[in-house]
């Protein structure tokens, strides 16, 4: 049976505008999250990577870190031609949509494009060459996982020996950040500890995520996708975590989990109640949205992304140690775990999780 490897992954976001830097604030204990406006926050640093004429914010960000990736993984021009692309985000282009970026220097020509999701998808493929087929996956905050978890069905199928996935998601706007006040999902107190009983909510965080998959070569594997629906609310997810439970009892059990985690009091509490229903003992959790923030649609591919590198370097850093670990649950990562299984829930009850092999 063929393996699906993860040859290359790069990112920017809070923790680093590259993946090997990202990897290095981690692995110092440090989070990329800083106060905005009195919210704690991960902002990209280099603002410039987000700018150009013809396209959106989020697909210049996801040209860039595309080409990286692709150079990384040392494709040539032809199997960058021939290969498949699955991009996936939850807002899109959501700036140009809210009329929140005069400092983009945008061209009016391109005003009916640049309110697309799918231009993101579009730029990749027009500016590094890809024929292949491309495809725009907006699941919410699952979107990043589930186009990872498509990727590996069309390798699976052998459709393809290649695939480019890439998440991006922006949503440090004040239009944005209202709607989710509004909602009562965003922090209202700034604590950064998403399984505590006092968490009121996510901290938002900006990322872009490429990685290559490729049915030969080294490196951590993709060896399992699954996805289900709650059918329940628009908004929060059942207190039971019933539907998220039927999920995980699909793959085998992983010597660690990266919950979705967001820092929502509902998500905080039927996450956990899922993991209680499905696993006895429980294996550790590792908590990464402290790091980052909460990248929406890119956060699943995100934290694949990181772990992923993590696993090329050697051991996982840790839990940051001022954590809340609810009782039946850990948060002592195995030096050496050989599976790791991330899960990533959407707005709407969209559950998805995939099984990373190291």
């Amino acid at each position: 049976m063929s393996r699906i490897v993860i040859t290359a992954a790069e990112t920017a976001c809070a923790l680093g505008d590259t993946l090997e830097a990202s990897l290095a604030t981690w692995q110092a204990g440090r989070s990329g999250l800083t106060l905005e406006d009195g919210l704690l926050a991960g902002r990209i640093a280099d603002r410039s990577v987000l700018k150009g004429r013809r396209y959106a914010a989020a697909s210049n960000l996801s040209v860039h870190v595309a080409r990286r990736a692709i150079a990384q993984a040392g494709w040539t021009p032809e199997q960058t031609r021939d290969c498949w692309l699955f991009a996936a985000s939850s807002r899109g282009n959501a700036g140009e949509l809210l009329g929140s970026h005069p400092w983009r220097r945008p061209s009016r020509r391109f005003s009916a494009s640049n309110t697309l999701h799918s231009e993101i998808a579009a730029a990749i493929s027009i500016e590094l060459g890809i024929r292949g087929p491309w495809q725009m996956i907006s699941n919410g905050c699952s979107a990043g996982l589930d186009a990872l978890g498509f990727a590996w069905m069309a390798l699976k199928a052998g459709l393809t020996p290649r695939v480019l996935v890439v998440a991006v998601d922006l949503p440090l706007y004040p239009e944005l950040l209202r709607d989710f006040r509004d909602t009562r999902l965003l922090s209202k107190t700034n604590l950064n500890d998403p399984l505590s009983p006092a968490t009121s909510g996510f901290h938002p965080g900006e990322a872009c995520v490429a990685l290559t998959l490729e049915t030969d070569g080294n490196g951590p594997t993709v060896a399992q996708y699954a996805a289900n629906s709650d059918a329940y609310d628009s908004l929060v997810i059942p207190e039971d975590g019933a539907p998220l439970a039927a999920l995980l009892a699909q793959f085998e059990k992983p010597d660690l989990i990266c919950p979705h985690a967001t820092g929502t009091p509902n998500h905080a509490l039927a996450e956990v109640n899922a993991l209680r229903a499905t696993y006895d003992p429980i294996p550790p959790l590792l908590l990464l949205k402290p790091l980052t923030g909460h990248t929406l649609g890119a956060s699943g591919l995100l934290d694949i992304a990181l772990l992923s590198g993590a696993l090329r370097k050697g051991p996982l850093p840790a839990n940051f140690p001022s954590l809340t670990c609810p009782a039946g649950l850990s948060l002592q990562i195995p030096p050496q775990p050989k599976s790791i299984l991330k899960i990533a829930s959407g707005m709407g009850g969209h559950n998805a999780a995939i099984l990373l092999h190291a």
